[in-house]
C-alpha cells in the first residue's frame, strides 16, 4: 500500500512538471515572434531624434558640415535623447575633432564613426538604448 502511494505520487508529480515545462515552452514560443517582429518606418520615426546640421573643424585644416538620425529603441528613449541635445552635439564634435576627411571616406570609415557615436551615447541613455546612428547629409570642406 505504501508503494503504491509513493508510485502514484510521483507520477502526479512528474506529470504536473511536464505540463509545466509544455506550457513554459508554448508562452515562450508565443512571444518570440513578437520580441523579433521588424519596427514599422512610422515606429522607426517615432523613435527617432534629428539632430540638427553641426559645423566644427576636422583633425586637419578641413570643416566638415554634418547632420544625423538616431533611432532609439521607444518613445521613452527618444524624448530622453532629446533632451540629451547638448550632449549628442558635444559627442559629435569631439569625435569628429579627433577624424581626418580620409577617416570619413567610403562606406568603412561612415560606418565607424556612427558606431563610434552609439557606442558613446548607449551608456547615457536611461530609459532605453540607441539602436542606430544616421548620417543624413555631410560635406567636407
Amino acid at each position: 500500500m505504501k508503494n503504491k502511494v509513493l508510485t502514484i505520487s510521483l507520477i502526479i508529480l512528474v506529470c504536473i512538471t511536464l505540463v509545466g515545462v509544455v506550457a513554459l515552452i508554448l508562452v515562450t514560443q508565443m512571444t518570440k515572434g513578437d520580441s523579433d517582429k521588424e519596427p514599422t518606418i512610422d515606429e522607426i520615426i517615432e523613435s527617432s531624434v534629428d539632430v540638427e546640421e553641426i559645423t566644427t573643424n576636422l583633425a586637419g585644416n578641413q570643416f566638415i558640415r554634418i547632420s544625423l538620425k538616431i533611432q532609439t529603441d521607444n518613445k521613452k528613449a527618444a524624448a530622453e535623447l532629446a533632451k540629451r541635445d547638448f550632449q549628442v552635439k558635444n559627442m559629435v564634435i569631439q569625435e569628429l575633432s579627433e577624424m581626418t576627411s580620409k577617416d570619413l571616406e567610403g562606406k568603412v570609415g561612415k560606418q565607424a564613426f556612427e558606431d563610434a557615436i552609439k557606442s558613446q551615447l548607449d551608456p547615457l541613455m536611461q530609459e532605453g538604448q540607441i539602436e542606430k546612428v544616421y548620417i543624413v547629409s555631410y560635406i567636407i570642406q
